[in-house]
């Protein structure tokens, strides 16, 4: 198992940042890293994710939401082909750190047979993050 974990402060309330999480139609707009996502906000139901790591190729997959807890937590497990080859459980935690500020978690719990040899594609994988993180808290700070 291999998790990437990175966090940013944002200067904006929980409830702003979970709704800019939460507004699928205005990613193209701002995210640079998940390019397209569309799917019902429930847990158990299945999403369409299209990302692209920084100098890497794009994928779309269908993950399954896990946890869906307003102003708190959104997490989604997928995979890569056949269960157990290459998964990840995918998460943002929001923790209200004042009134107007809050920390935003963005990370990834990978799993399977071809983890070990994933070692390049996470390496983009975290950078991608890490641009998206950069690029929500411009979104949420400019409201």
């Amino acid at each position: 198992m291999k998790e990437i974990r990175t966090e940013i402060e944002i200067h904006a309330n929980v409830s702003t940042v979970w709704n800019v999480l939460m507004n699928f139609e205005n990613y193209p707009n701002w995210n640079p890293f998940i390019k397209n996502i569309s799917g019902e906000k429930a847990s158990g139901k299945r999403l369409t994710v299209s990302i692209k790591p920084p100098d890497a190729n794009g994928m779309t997959f269908k993950p399954v939401i896990l946890k869906l807890e307003p102003n708190n937590e959104f997490r989604w497990r997928g995979k890569l082909g056949i269960k157990g080859i290459f998964d990840g459980e995918h998460f943002f935690i929001l923790e209200r750190v004042t009134d107007d500020k809050t920390k935003f978690i963005h990370g990834e719990r990978f799993s399977g047979l071809l983890v070990s040899l994933m070692g390049q594609t996470l390496n983009k994988t975290k950078a991608g993050f890490e641009f998206m993180n950069e690029a929500i808290k411009r979104e949420c700070e400019s409201k």
